[in-house]
């Protein structure tokens, strides 16, 4: 029982647009991609050496923690490249 002027469709797709049609915009948004990229990378990487290299730091809590900065470093070593090699290529 649909109330009248009840709105009744369904979205079964969506078109996903690009950032930006502005070249100068889309040379910033990659320096801006590329940049946190390898923050996130290098700052994972750290994470990781550090509980490796301190015996202290040998305990479960770090041991999951260098495993979630493993994870992490894995999920933007393959999805953002790919966004950056699509950005740049068009």
């Amino acid at each position: 029982m649909a109330t009248e002027g009840a709105n009744l469709t369904s979205v079964s797709e969506f078109l996903l647009l690009g950032l930006s049609e502005s070249p100068k915009q889309q040379q910033l948004l990659f320096i801006l991609f590329l940049t946190m990229y390898l923050v996130t990378g290098l700052g994972n990487l750290l994470i990781i050496l550090a509980i490796a290299t301190d015996p202290r730091l040998h305990t479960p809590m770090y041991f999951f923690l260098a495993n979630l900065a493993f994870v992490d470093m894995c999920f933007t070593s393959t999805t953002v490249p790919k966004m950056l090699a699509n950005h740049v290529s068009g």
